[in-house]
């Protein structure tokens, strides 16, 4: 049953709104930090009701009555992926949760180890009211403009459940059913998924990365002559400078990257400013060094993430999703009031691990073929992937234009350049090895190529 049509829930969803969707630019600072003091509140009382937290709080001898405000956080014990493991299912939920109007969400499992979530449709509409959040920070109306998302629709994944609100699996209706909305699978053909594009023309465009990328390279060539975005949004996986680059050139238009979860939803997004702002009151973020200790503004730190407003699976200190972020105050004039983050460092476990214990973020790294091929004035490498397959071993993967291979300077100079670089950067303990292939194909079940990968196991070196 579409849940639209039920007048409790559609009347919280107008409040919701309302009253939701600018509170970033409406409340002043000290007016959010109370704002986050209440709602955290009922979110540590509501998980107290969840076996999983009970336990935990329990054992730690904390009760909801001690929570007083946002700042009380660090009386609470971390929870982590193998704690929902080993309590799933009925450990992660109330004794009255309704499973058969919630959802079953899975992780992605980028660390090869995924974990299975409830939410419930309020948690969802929640979200809902972030993402148009972001929309409006680029002038774009959810219900005017036409909207296009590249998602990932397995079942039982955020992007299923944003675009299906039926809890039965045979039949799939929209969650939204606009026409002014285009659901496109990241799974499909890329030339399909260029056709699908150009027969809709949307005005804004949301998907991953490596796919804009892709689509960018085929506009290149002549296809998808009527897809003229506005602008562009990337989210679920780093924003290199090089692709963000690639994407702007091919369609003309700014492209603005944002930051979520499956766990948390939407998390923090990238403003016309070009500052990366929480959703600080959809969720609360704490950043920790190894030994779980807070970092300072200005340090990269291991993400701790707490969702508010709880619903279904709490999300309160949870060290699962394996981000590196630094903090930085926020010194932005676009008229949010939120703290900011530095762009996203990537998942820790394809940061690269050195013999020497040092630890880089694919950021610092993803950038080098990309200003090799500006300082020769070519854009002949279309497409690389870094492979960290030893400690002291690093593959570099690249994709070389048939079009444009005879311009400019030559494939061996590139491939030398790029060789030279990587071991001024990694070191000489380091053997890089960069090799010419026709393409770069997806890595196990994943449904994406993913740009930085490594194979070596952090915790046993």
């Amino acid at each position: 049953m579409n849940p639209f049509v039920n007048p409790i829930f559609l009347s919280k969803a107008i409040k919701g709104y309302i009253t939701n969707i600018g509170r970033l630019r409406r409340l002043n600072e000290r007016q959010l930090r109370d704002y986050k003091d209440k709602v955290f509140r009922k979110s540590v009382k509501y998980a107290y009701t969840v076996p999983i937290y009970h336990k935990k709080y329990k054992k730690a001898g904390i009760h909801p009555s001690d929570i007083k405000k946002i700042k009380d956080i660090e009386k609470l014990p971390f929870i982590t992926k193998d704690d929902f493991r080993k309590n799933y299912p009925y450990g992660l939920i109330p004794s009255g949760f309704n499973k058969e109007k919630g959802f079953l969400l899975s992780t992605s499992g980028s660390t090869g180890k995924p974990i299975s979530i409830y939410r419930d449709m309020n948690d969802i509409t929640q979200d809902l009211w972030g993402f148009i959040r972001e929309l409006r920070e680029y002038n774009i109306s959810w219900f005017r403009n036409r909207l296009s998302f590249i998602a990932d629709l397995t079942p039982d994944t955020a992007g299923s459940a944003y675009m299906s609100f039926n809890s039965d699996k045979k039949q799939k209706t929209p969650f939204l059913s606009f026409k002014n909305f285009q659901t496109i699978d990241i799974g499909d053909n890329i030339n399909d998924i260029m056709k699908k594009l150009d027969n809709f023309k949307p005005d804004f465009i949301n998907g991953y990365p490596n796919i804009l990328h892709n689509i960018a390279l085929l506009k290149n060539k002549g296809h998808g002559e009527k897809i003229k975005p506005l602008c562009i949004q990337s989210n679920g996986a780093v924003l290199s400078s090089h692709t963000r680059e690639v994407i702007e050139k091919a369609f003309d238009c700014k492209v603005y990257d944002s930051y979520s979860s499956t766990e948390a939803g939407p998390t923090a997004f990238e403003c016309r400013e070009g500052k990366y702002h929480i959703h600080e009151d959809l969720v609360h973020l704490d950043f920790v060094d190894k030994n779980m200790n807070p970092v300072d503004f200005g340090k990269p730190g291991h993400l701790v993430l707490t969702k508010l407003n709880s619903a279904g699976t709490p999300i309160i200190r949870y060290t699962g999703n394996d981000d590196i972020i630094t903090p930085i105050k926020n010194n932005c004039s676009c008229g949010t009031h939120s703290m900011l983050i530095e762009n996203i460092g990537g998942r820790s476990i394809d940061t690269i691990l050195l013999p020497d214990g040092r630890i880089i973020e694919p950021l610092s790294i993803t950038g080098i073929p990309h200003h090799i091929m500006h300082e020769n004035k070519t854009d002949k490498i279309q497409q690389f992937q870094i492979i960290q397959r030893k400690i002291d071993e690093i593959e570099i993967l690249i994709v070389i234009s048939e079009k444009l291979r005879d311009e400019g300077p030559s494939v061996k100079k590139l491939i030398d350049e790029i060789k030279n670089r990587y071991k001024e950067r990694l070191g000489k303990k380091v053997y890089v090895v960069v090799k010419e292939v026709d393409d770069i194909e997806k890595t196990g079940s994943d449904r994406i190529v993913r740009q930085v990968i490594s194979l070596v196991d952090h915790n046993s070196n």
